[in-house]
């Protein structure tokens, strides 16, 4: 906007200079094509008058269609399926490994040799190279865990829809859920990396009504047994570590107190024996090193090992652990989770082909509905951020047609002709839709983006029609003639300037390689808008400036005036 007031005000005064200098007017030959063109854009343009002038003299039944134009278009706008960024190949996928708790680092090792070889067998043909590591993942650190970074080739090598990234992944979730000795998914990146750290769904299933540790996992694995049953879902995983075994020392304090025993001797001498402590610094060869006091190695490597201990009481006495502990094993989390203050479990997904995140939302908080009294959902992530745009998309298009509004009313000094400009909008949006609709695309933060440029277009052409018609009233014409010699000189400018503008944003609606979801999705939706606030706002249009004006009166009677001075 500022760019385009700088031109208007520098250079177009000299642009105009340079074009409007004197022609020589002697007859001259036109090209065969142009002469072609006018003909028949001439010939168009008079049965665009022809049908203009038909539905001015009806607008009651133009009106009507408008209205049924104007209910299609709510109607497909809420069964639009909705989303928050559309999905990005970038070139990567990512591969969580999970082997059941406790296993070794050579039985994980071997699972990973297993993802290796699906990736760089069987999607050679996509698949540049795979890096591995093992004891890290996304969902925790232990030698049962593991995670993979495969790289894609670049996509001028992958043409076919078949080497997509999505493509990719729900083979390998096929391929990869055969493995019986882990649990191994693969997801692609977000769209935006700082929304988290994996595309789809994320959000944290809570305890909130405080039943605990063992009805939150059970909670957990009922709904992961009811989502891996649903055709609306796929991929659904928990992102975390499930429970270990644990050894648990209980310590009997009044047999402690009775042998002579505190308890800070006997937590300082198990604690410094089994974990170690810090006591001191030594200089070795010119470097500070840290002295640590630890049980060696084979005195701490059992449960039994425990009964070799021996704590000194107040006598001086060495007394036996065994004497007064008692040991047991359990199960439990290797970490406290805990999201917005409650205990939870966090759980990863995506929606199934077809499906939109939106829709896969719904089915998530359904789902969560049937389980036990207490449970509830915590959105985060990207999700969390796709369930606040959507909160903000009607004051964002109730603000941006105020602000429309007041800036037309500003420019005609009128509050009721800029009502004629503004009811072109629907015109552009049921274009937007359609074309959304058309080629399987969601209603995202960037079709936002086109809808608003959608009602920055027609409101341009509504503006092109309104303000000559305006002038023609001004000069003494009726309503009508008036409307009629507007809509006959602005439509070649109508078309021109649409037409322009459609071609500038068609090679984002065709783009391919990276980034190229969001560039569908903005340049669809712009180039459906800008066909259907055109093709449909130069019929509507001058129907909205008639009926406005006569139910109004917002501009002067020109010729009333003329009649009474004279």
């Amino acid at each position: 906007m500022v760019l385009s007031v700088i031109v208007a005000i520098v250079l177009t005064p000299a642009l105009c200079a340079t074009l409007l200098k004197p022609v020589d007017k002697s007859p001259h030959k036109t090209h065969r094509f142009f002469a072609w063109f006018n003909r028949k854009f001439n010939s168009g343009n008079t049965r665009y008058q022809g049908i203009v002038a038909r539905m001015l003299s009806k607008p009651v039944r133009s009106m009507v269609i408008y209205l049924v134009l104007a209910s299609i278009m709510g109607l497909l706008f809420f069964r639009l399926p909705t989303a928050f960024l559309p999905e990005e190949d970038q070139g990567i996928l990512f591969t969580l490994v999970q082997t059941p708790v406790g296993a070794t680092q050579y039985r994980t090792s071997k699972v990973l040799d297993q993802v290796q070889n699906h990736f760089l067998n069987d999607e050679k043909d996509a698949v540049k190279s795979i890096f591995t590591v093992l004891g890290f993942s996304f969902s925790g650190s232990g030698q049962n865990t593991g995670f993979g970074f495969v790289l894609l080739k670049d996509w001028d090598e992958r043409n076919s829809s078949n080497l997509s990234v999505g493509a990719i992944q729900r083979r390998a979730y096929g391929a990869l859920s055969k493995i019986k000795d882990a649990m191994a998914f693969a997801f692609a990146p977000p769209a935006v990396t700082e929304l988290g750290t994996s595309a789809g769904f994320n959000f944290y299933l809570k305890d909130s009504g405080n039943q605990g540790h063992e009805a939150l996992i059970a909670a957990r694995n009922q709904f992961l047994f009811m989502a891996s049953s649903d055709k609306r879902l796929a991929n659904v995983r928990p992102n975390g570590q499930e429970d270990t075994p644990q050894f648990h020392l209980d310590i009997d304090s009044q047999k402690a107190t009775s042998l002579g025993l505190s308890l800070t001797d006997v937590n300082n001498t198990l604690s410094i024996a089994w974990g170690g402590r810090y006591i001191d610094d030594f200089i070795d060869r010119g470097r500070v090193k840290r002295v640590i006091v630890q049980a060696d190695a084979p005195y701490r490597m059992a449960p039994e090992d425990f009964n070799r201990w021996y704590v000194r009481n107040q006598q001086g006495e060495m007394v036996s652990a065994a004497s007064f502990t008692n040991s047991h094993w359990d199960y439990g989390s290797p970490r406290l989770e805990r999201y917005n203050g409650v205990s939870a479990v966090n759980i990863n997904g995506e929606a199934a082909p077809g499906v939109s995140s939106g829709e896969a939302m719904a089915e998530v908080e359904k789902l969560v509905a049937q389980l036990p009294a207490g449970f509830t959902v915590d959105w985060t992530g990207q999700s969390f951020q796709e369930r606040a745009a959507g909160a903000q998309t009607p004051l964002l298009y109730s603000l941006s047609l105020i602000i429309v509004f007041l800036c037309l009313a500003a420019l005609y000094e009128s509050w009721s002709i800029p009502v004629a400009i503004l009811l072109a909008a629907p015109l552009g949006i049921i274009g937007a839709i359609i074309a959304t609709s058309l080629f399987g695309l969601q209603r995202d933060i960037y079709f936002q983006v086109a809808m608003l440029t959608t009602i920055g277009i027609a409101s341009k052409n509504a503006i092109l029609i309104v303000e000559f018609a305006k002038e023609y009233i001004e000069q003494g014409r009726p309503i009508v003639e008036a409307t009629l010699h507007a809509v006959r000189d602005r439509l070649r400018p109508i078309l021109m300037t649409s037409m322009a503008f459609g071609l500038g944003v068609l090679p984002l609606a065709m783009a391919t390689g990276a980034g190229a979801g969001a560039q569908r999705a903005i340049g669809t939706g712009v180039f459906g808008g800008m066909i259907g606030g055109t093709f449909l706002g130069i019929f509507f249009i001058p129907v909205f400036f008639m009926i406005v004006q006569k139910l109004f009166h917002s501009l002067p009677d020109v010729q009333e005036s003329n009649t009474q001075e004279k």
